[in-house]
């Protein structure tokens, strides 16, 4: 348990039996993606804007989405940001703490092997950390599955 102490990240690699260009647009048209990760954004992505909207995941209904997007590399790399009190409203927090989720697209001879990182962990206080990121980690399990289904 102790070794999550100084965790600052969460990785994970999927490889999709779709052409890069389909998982594109799964991931950063605001609609597309609102499917599989199960949001309602209330508009697209784009670059150094703001992306609001409201988490439809049972369970997760009463929490607001805030993302920055801070990069669009078409086809290769989408880079959003989002605060850390998201999550935890209780705790105050620098106005440049971010949590930063990053999608990497590779072509491969199947189709396209994603990899998801979200860092940015060391701005929750040590007593909320391991808490976030385990939630985290469980999410990233389940959004996985969720795009490896949506693209098929």
């Amino acid at each position: 348990m102790s070794n999550h102490k100084h965790q600052d990240r969460i990785e994970r690699v999927v490889d999709l039996a779709a052409p890069v260009a389909r998982v594109w647009k799964a991931i950063t048209d605001h609609k597309e993606f609102g499917e599989w990760f199960r949001v309602r954004l209330d508009n697209p992505f784009v670059v150094g804007t703001t992306t609001t909207g409201a988490i439809t995941y049972p369970g997760y209904e009463h929490m607001k989405w805030e993302s920055i997007t801070e990069e669009m590399d078409h086809e290769r790399l989408f880079v959003f940001s989002w605060p850390p009190s998201a999550v935890d409203p209780d705790t105050e927090y620098d106005n440049d703490a971010k949590v930063r989720v990053e999608f990497r697209l590779e072509p491969t001879e199947q189709g396209t092997r994603l990899t998801i990182i979200e860092s940015g962990f060391h701005h929750f206080p040590e007593s909320k950390r391991l808490e976030v990121l385990r939630s985290n980690t469980e999410g990233w399990d389940i959004q996985a599955r969720n795009i490896v289904a949506y693209v098929k």
